[in-house]
């Protein structure tokens, strides 16, 4: 029964249908897990056993009777703790929310629910959602599971975590900047960036909403395609038959190679190499509207966080972690007639984004240029905090500010990884390019 922590939620699936796993001891020895783990406070805001051992039960009923809701159904996962739960406490990582209980459960939450998947609980995450590095003083810091004194990337860290330590078959967390890839690729996970509104954001606690996204860190393309499929209440993507031989890939050199360090670099350019032996097509282009789009990205999200925070934030901002709390006073800068003008000229840039990259099957560009930096050092030094938090975010910010959809694999070098991304709503297509590069770099 250990050999189920370790293995991917597929396989999970797979083994409840064929009789071969019961979802209830399966969801007891996850839970077993979690309460053994000397890290699990860390991990878990909450742990929600009761609902886990009852829907779990109920897939056991479903399994015996041969009628399984979904590939998944009876596979226990967590949830950031951005995702409302009905009468559980969700307060997206801030004291600002402290003891906030919501009536219903996110309407993603719901249908996963609705597909037999098992609630284990609610994953500690950067306050609000607006980090990259999962440093959080204010309820608690995840750990790296490469390094036991670095953070383990944000805001989705509890989630990495969750999955990385063995404590949950695979998670759900959100990315608006970069919170779903950075923490999966410093955790040596999947990570899946949706299109912004293809999955709804009802009953998710927001950061900035037209970037908003939700996805999944898990252990495998497979997993990822099949939890993007119970997210949304649709037909998961087909991965038969994938072949990396022949496809054109774009390596994007404008800012995503910048300043890139050493050991991401070396693993990109190992994974690069490993693609075009197994008969990839890789080209380097550069994209201008790349650099422009970035230097818009203040404007556009800081503004959009601080005017839907504003009001809670200034009622009580003693009770924010002050690299948090000043990271959203940004939006003070920039007037309603920048944010229009900045929406306007985005909206040029990614017609010209998509017109340079017309033509290739995905554009690769390292997940993250740096490793997981310290938390020690984070906590005494702003400089080194701020340098960091933007340097995490900067690769992945490119995909929510073109508006594509990205998938981080991870890479031999642990914490590093590659990144491909499409244009809007290609989730099908990305999932089957990753699939294939997955088999190639394997």
């Amino acid at each position: 029964m250990q050999d189920w922590l370790t293995m991917t939620a597929a396989d999970l699936g797979r083994g409840i249908g064929a009789g071969e796993i019961n979802p209830v001891a399966l969801c007891q020895t996850y839970l077993k897990a979690i309460d053994a783990h000397p890290l699990r406070d860390r991990i878990y805001a909450r742990v929600t056993a009761d609902r886990a051992l009852a829907e779990a039960a109920a897939a056991a009923e479903r399994a015996a009777s041969g009628h399984r809701l979904s590939p998944l159904d009876g596979v226990p996962i967590s949830w950031k703790d951005l995702f409302d739960t009905a009468g559980i406490v969700t307060e997206a990582g801030s004291k600002l929310l402290e003891g906030r209980v919501p009536e219903r459960d996110a309407v993603v939450l719901a249908n996963a629910t609705a597909a037999g998947l098992v609630c284990l609980g609610k994953t500690h995450m950067s306050e609000l959602a607006f980090s990259g590095l999962g440093h959080n003083p204010s309820t608690a810091t995840p750990p790296c599971v490469n390094d036991a004194g670095a953070v383990a990337g944000g805001s989705s860290s509890g989630a990495a975590a969750s999955v990385a330590f063995n404590l949950a078959a695979a998670a759900i967390g959100s990315d608006t900047g970069g919170s779903v890839r950075v923490p999966s690729v410093w955790n040596d996970l999947v990570g899946l960036k949706t299109t912004a509104e293809r999955l709804t954001l009802e009953g998710v606690v927001p950061l900035a909403k037209k970037f908003d996204t939700i996805g999944p860190l898990c252990r495998s393309v497979e997993d990822a395609g099949l939890l993007l499929s119970v997210l949304e209440g649709s037909a998961p993507a087909d991965l038969r038959h994938v072949d990396i031989h022949g496809r054109r890939f774009a390596i994007l050199k404008t800012v995503a190679l910048d300043g890139v360090r050493e050991a991401p670099l070396g693993a990109f350019h190992a994974a690069i190499a490993k693609l075009k032996d197994a008969g990839a097509v890789i080209e380097e282009i550069e994209v201008p509207q790349i650099e422009e789009a970035m230097s818009l990205s203040g404007c556009l999200i800081t503004s959009e966080a601080y005017g839907l925070w504003r009001d809670v934030i200034e009622a009580n901002p003693k009770a924010m972690y002050h690299e948090i709390l000043m990271r959203f006073r940004l939006g003070k800068e920039h007037s309603g007639p920048d944010y229009v003008a900045a929406w306007d000229r985005l909206g040029v840039l990614r017609d010209g984004y998509n017109a340079a990259v017309a033509g290739y099957d995905a554009v690769l560009i390292p997940s993250a240029p740096s490793l997981p930096p310290n938390l020690a050092r984070l906590e005494s030094d702003h400089d080194y905090y701020l340098s960091e938090n933007l340097l995490a975010l900067r690769n992945t910010r490119i995909g929510n500010l073109m508006g594509l959809c990205a998938l981080t694999l991870p890479l031999d070098t642990p914490s590093c990884g590659l990144m491909l991304m499409c244009p809007p709503n290609m989730e099908e297509h990305l999932l089957r390019m990753g699939a294939a590069a997955e088999e190639a770099l394997q």
